[in-house]
C-alpha cells in the first residue's frame, strides 16, 4: 500500500479474507513500472484475474470453505508505506515485516489484544514481538492525522468502486468484508 493507509499486519476474519482476496489490491509506485510517477491503485481479482477461468466469487468461496475446514488464521501484510503516502512516509522496514510474519507463523499473535480498524474492519494487533507498537496503527504514524483520514476514506472508496463489478454475484458474507465508507451529502 503506497498510500500508507493499511496496517502493516492485520488479522482477517472470513469475510475480510474473501473480500480482500477478490479485490487483489496493490499499488504501483514510481520506479516499478514505466510511466508511473505517483502511486496508483490497482486491483486484480484474486491477485491473478487474467488467469481465472471461473468468476472470482467462486475462488473467494473456496477460500472461505478452506478457512472453515482448516481453522486457519489469515493475515494481511502491508509491505508498503508507513507515516504517510509515497513521498511523505517511508517504506515499511524489511526487518519489521519479517518479525510480523514470523510472529504470525509461530502463533505469537494468537493471544495478543486486537483493535478493529475503523474503516477497513480488519483486526490490528496491539503488539508484535520485535516491532515498535507505534507503527502498528497506521493513523498514529502520520503527522497529519486528518490527511490520513482523507486518504483512508479515498482508498476505501476505490475498493468499493472496484468491487461493484462483482457485487451482484457475491454473497452477503463476502460483501460484509467491504470497507466502511461514509456517504457525503451533496450541498
Amino acid at each position: 500500500d503506497a498510500f500508507g493507509v493499511l496496517p502493516p499486519i492485520s488479522k482477517l476474519d472470513k469475510s475480510h479474507a474473501m473480500y480482500h482476496f477478490m479485490s487483489g489490491y496493490t499499488a504501483k509506485v514510481a520506479g516499478t513500472e514505466m510511466g508511473v510517477t505517483e502511486p496508483q491503485t490497482t486491483f486484480s481479482a484474486c491477485f491473478g484475474a487474467v488467469f481465472l477461468p471461473l468468476h472470482p466469487t467462486k475462488y473467494a468461496e473456496m477460500l472461505g470453505k478452506k478457512m472453515d475446514e482448516n481453522e486457519v488464521n489469515v493475515w494481511l501484510v502491508n509491505t508498503g508505506w508507513s507515516g504517510g503516502s509515497y513521498g511523505v512516509g517511508s517504506r515499511m522496514k524489511l526487518g519489521y515485516t519479517r518479525a510480523m510474519i514470523t510472529a504470525a507463523l509461530n502463533g505469537e499473535l494468537n493471544d495478543v489484544e486486537f483493535k478493529k480498524h475503523p474503516i477497513f474492519g480488519v483486526e490490528v494487533p496491539a503488539s508484535v514481538p520485535g516491532v515498535p507498537t507505534e507503527i502498528l496503527d497506521p493513523r498514529a504514524t502520520w503527522a497529519d492525522q486528518e490527511a490520513y483520514d482523507k486518504t483512508a476514506a479515498d482508498l476505501a472508496q476505490k475498493f468499493v468502486a472496484n468491487f461493484q463489478k462483482y457485487a451482484d454475484f457475491a454473497n452477503d458474507e463476502i460483501l460484509a468484508g467491504a470497507p466502511k465508507t461514509a456517504v457525503e451529502a451533496s450541498v
